[in-house]
């Protein structure tokens, strides 16, 4: 299997590369030359599948000519939690991906794309730099999956003020091989940052640089995992073959992953792109134009996103066919007032406590719903967990939540960041002196 960028089908890569160098040369994002078919004869077997022997029959299949004893021993190191899926009615699901280590769905793609990048590193003399850009979950989940590996270290880019008190400390905590950097700035400035480190010949001379962003082709991949699993739990409990997935969308890897299962076989009836105030997507899909902006702050940060990355391997996915992207994707929005109103409803319905992301997802995929009534069941994908967002759920329902043991214990840990500018060479600085 090969891997072109987005930007030059020219520019290629094995698996291997991918991974470690994050993104190509010309600053494109890594994609599968082909994306694999599987028959009909596998959707069928799902029911009766685990996350890992999925993992083993989709991964393998983009892994190229990694050994399959290493692949199955990074798969089960990486997913060791499960992935439940609670029905809520006839027409509703939750899948619940806060299961991991640190309470998000980007416990999935990290971890796999630490031992991955572990295994492909370890006879290496030159040690890894790892940069990622986090509006939240991404940059906890990277921390724990790259805490204390040898050889490597990660830097943890953040918007000052712009994540929760317990993402934060979550950010800021681990110590060791994990360097925090507070960026006086923007999500989509820390992005910025991070690409552009990747391309300065400075950064490059002194550092061997890699990427676990979802623009990460192996933090994606392992994402799309979820995808069959919910579809095989829907049909063995509830019988049900018409399936959507909608989907709380910041920087869009999430999605990217649901389309990329699709693409293999998997039948979604269609999936819905929730987003926050931040509606780029929405409106590129109304009027055929994809315009960036600034991102906006709103409750559910981790979806603060004004310029997705992974918009482009959307469009590579569809060939940058509009009508085709609109067949397959549905896209609408939530403001923080209807998000809290959500979070009230789906308790008051179904005693169900969900986050501030999952309802936005609730709330769009209800739109959705009343514009297309019909059979088909809707997986709404629960990305974190609500306790991470007590600030705001506590509030909407007038209750206390209880704090799982490992948040409690990183909110007594003292901070440690360097609060920086995101001015490029005042970040190159302050990058090449923590990372020394």
């Amino acid at each position: 299997m090969k891997y072109y960028s987005t930007k030059n089908k020219k520019i290629t890569a094995n698996f291997r590369t991918a991974v470690i160098n994050g993104i190509a040369e010309d600053g494109g994002l890594f994609m599968p030359e082909e994306i694999p078919q599987f028959p009909a004869g596998m959707m069928q077997s799902l029911p009766n599948q685990s996350l890992h022997e999925i993992g083993m029959q989709v991964i393998s299949k983009f892994a190229g000519y990694m050994d399959q004893l290493s692949l199955l021993k990074i798969i089960e190191q990486a997913i060791n939690f499960n992935a439940p899926v609670k029905t809520l009615s006839e027409s509703l699901s939750i899948l619940e991906l806060f299961h991991g280590p640190t309470l998000a769905f980007k416990d999935f793609g990290a971890r796999f794309l630490a031992n991955a990048m572990a295994h492909f590193n370890k006879d290496e003399d030159k040690e890894l730099i790892i940069l990622v850009a986090t509006s939240g979950d991404t940059g906890s989940a990277v921390a724990s999956s790259f805490y204390g590996k040898e050889g490597i270290k990660v830097g943890l880019l953040y918007p000052s003020g712009m994540v929760s008190q317990i993402q934060e400390k979550q950010l800021t905590t681990m110590g060791k091989n994990i360097k925090a950097f507070e960026i006086e700035g923007t999500f989509d400035d820390c992005q910025r940052l991070v690409k552009t480190a990747f391309l300065d010949p400075n950064i490059k001379e002194k550092f061997n640089l890699s990427s676990a962003n979802s623009i990460n082709i192996a933090r994606l991949l392992p994402q799309s995992l979820y995808y069959f699993y919910a579809y095989g739990q829907v049909k063995k409990n509830l019988g049900i073959d018409d399936v959507i997935f909608t989907v709380p969308s910041g920087n869009f890897g999430n999605l990217t992953a649901g389309l990329i299962a699709g693409k293999m076989g998997l039948p979604v009836k269609k999936y819905i792109a929730a987003v926050n105030s931040n509606t780029v997507f929405t409106e590129y899909l109304q009027n055929g134009v994809f315009k960036p902006r600034p991102a906006r702050k709103t409750l559910s940060n981790a979806m603060d996103v004004g310029d997705p990355s992974n918009f482009v391997r959307i469009e590579a996915l569809f060939d940058k066919n509009i009508n085709r992207i609109r067949q397959h994707i549905y896209s609408d929005s939530a403001t923080d007032q209807e998000t809290i109103a959500t979070i009230k409803s789906i308790y008051e319905q179904y005693k169900y406590i969900i986050d501030p992301h999952g309802a936005v997802g609730c709330f769009v995929n209800e739109k959705y719903r009343k514009i297309n009534p019909g059979p088909a069941h809707a997986v709404v994908l629960e990305t974190a967990h609500p306790a991470k967002f007590a600030d705001c759920v506590e509030p909407a329902l007038n209750m206390k939540i209880e704090m799982p043991a490992r948040l409690a214990a990183c909110l007594n840990k003292q901070k440690n960041a360097l609060k920086i500018s995101s001015d490029f060479n005042t970040f190159r600085e302050g990058l090449i002196a923590e990372m020394k």
